[in-house]
């Protein structure tokens, strides 16, 4: 996709810091849906959360301890076992999630909330950045009313830190489908491609600066 990028560029087609997250990942549609069989550890506990694009924030939330695992897939619509072709249409009602497996003896749910407000602008209705469509729209998908509570009042804090309306949706959990292989861990097997130096790699700069995430991730492969 780096070379597709590279010809569009001397095509004066696109610029790089305009360019779609999906026109980046339209090549890859044909890759095979992860299964989402596998069990979190006993005392862990689960979030769900979407931020726009989740190459991103996969790769934020990967960097921080205590977080266990880190999935990238869809959740909040209707379509049941959704692809990212299928999202990417706007007729499934799905965003563009992370499901975020952490240990609460390490990193609590509300820290986990701290981040995801610096790990994305949640004042754009439909949008990050050059991604648009409600595919990438700001939500949190809560499991339980404990997360609820906790999510009404982090949203709370955090509107001090905007001044525009934070406009993120805080609904139930309904189901969280997993995308498929090649979107997982997108940035670290994927450091070069475009998108990802151009979108991504600042992003983690600047919340590694700010000691708000690790420079590498904390995660196991």
């Amino acid at each position: 996709m780096k070379n597709a990028i590279i010809i569009l560029l001397a095509a004066g087609a696109v610029s790089l810091s305009n360019l779609s997250r999906s026109q980046v990942a339209a090549l890859n549609t044909n890759q095979s849906m992860k299964t989402s069989d596998s069990k979190p550890a006993s005392q862990a506990e689960t979030a769900d959360l979407g931020g726009g694009c989740f190459w991103c924030m996969q790769a934020v939330f990967e960097r921080l301890p205590g977080v266990i695992s880190v999935t990238s897939g869809f959740a909040g619509g209707t379509t049941e076992n959704p692809t990212y072709r299928d999202v990417c249409s706007e007729t499934t009602g799905h965003a563009e999630v992370t499901e975020i497996v952490f240990d609460p003896a390490k990193i609590s749910y509300d820290k986990l909330l701290e981040v995801f407000w610096q790990a994305h602008d949640p004042t754009t209705l439909n949008r990050q950045g050059a991604d648009e469509g409600t595919s990438y729209r700001s939500i949190i998908l809560y499991r339980d009313e404990k997360q609820k509570l906790i999510a009404e009042k982090s949203k709370l804090e955090a509107q001090k830190d905007f001044s525009r309306p934070i406009v993120t949706e805080i609904v139930p959990l309904k189901k969280f489908y997993p995308a498929e292989d090649y979107h997982q861990q997108y940035y670290d097997n994927n450091t070069s491609q475009g998108y990802c130096q151009v979108v991504i790699a600042p992003k983690l700069r600047k919340l590694e600066h700010n000691q708000v995430i690790s420079e590498t991730p904390q995660v196991k492969p």
